[in-house]
């Protein structure tokens, strides 16, 4: 059987056991959505977001890419964004790296080329911003663990600076920024750092760390 085939049996399995436990949840998804979460996470295949956290169909927005990167430039990301906080008033922002990410391996390394280097700027800077204490640990997964960290720290002040989130901010939105990391050893998501208008940006440092070699 080919393998596209297998994923259309299990989609209408997975189909027919939501309405078997309830009837309308696909009536109910139809006529609207207010999920609580918007998750900005690494592209990668190993566990989906809804999966780690066990979350319903319609609980959060989710947005994926390289090395889980706040930029901008990035219009799917910012116009997603926007959507989330200023129609769905998503009211919890989560950018969450995980153990052993690609990119972040591929930023230390500088091997990238093409548009994978363009896109990687930002990691780039972070690992810039933060090469006295990543520099200064031991080779190989120790650094990747812990530029992994300070690039969510980073990103999660881009995030905070955005004009999006910064109107939310202004108005008193109910709106909560998360830093977390996930690791791909015991399955574990582990909380960072958090972010909420009260925060002074330019004081924010560095967290400590949470994934241990």
């Amino acid at each position: 059987m080919k393998q596209s085939k297998q994923l259309l049996l299990a989609n209408r399995a997975w189909a027919v056991e939501l309405t078997d436990e309830n009837a309308d949840f696909f009536s109910r998804s139809v006529a609207g959505q207010k999920p609580e979460f918007m998750w900005i996470g690494c592209s990668g295949s190993r566990v989906s977001p809804e999966q780690k956290t066990q979350s319903l169909p319609g609980r959060m927005v989710i947005h994926s890419n390289i090395a889980n990167l706040v930029n901008p430039e990035d219009l799917n990301l910012m116009s997603t964004l926007q959507h989330a906080v200023d129609v769905l008033a998503v009211p919890n922002i989560i950018v969450c790296g995980h153990h052993g990410c690609g990119g972040i391996k591929t930023t230390l390394s500088g091997s990238a080329t093409g548009p994978v280097k363009r896109w990687l700027e930002p990691a780039h800077a972070a690992l810039c911003d933060h090469a006295d204490e990543v520099h200064a640990l031991p080779e190989g997964e120790a650094q990747v663990n812990r530029l992994v960290e300070v690039n969510v720290r980073d990103q999660l002040i881009n995030l905070a600076r955005t004009d999006t989130v910064q109107a939310a901010f202004a108005r008193g939105q109910d709106l909560t920024l998360y830093g977390w990391v996930y690791d791909i050893r015991d399955g574990l998501l582990k909380p960072l750092m958090e972010i909420d208008r009260h925060t002074a940006l330019d004081q924010v440092g560095r967290p400590e760390p949470v994934l241990t070699v």
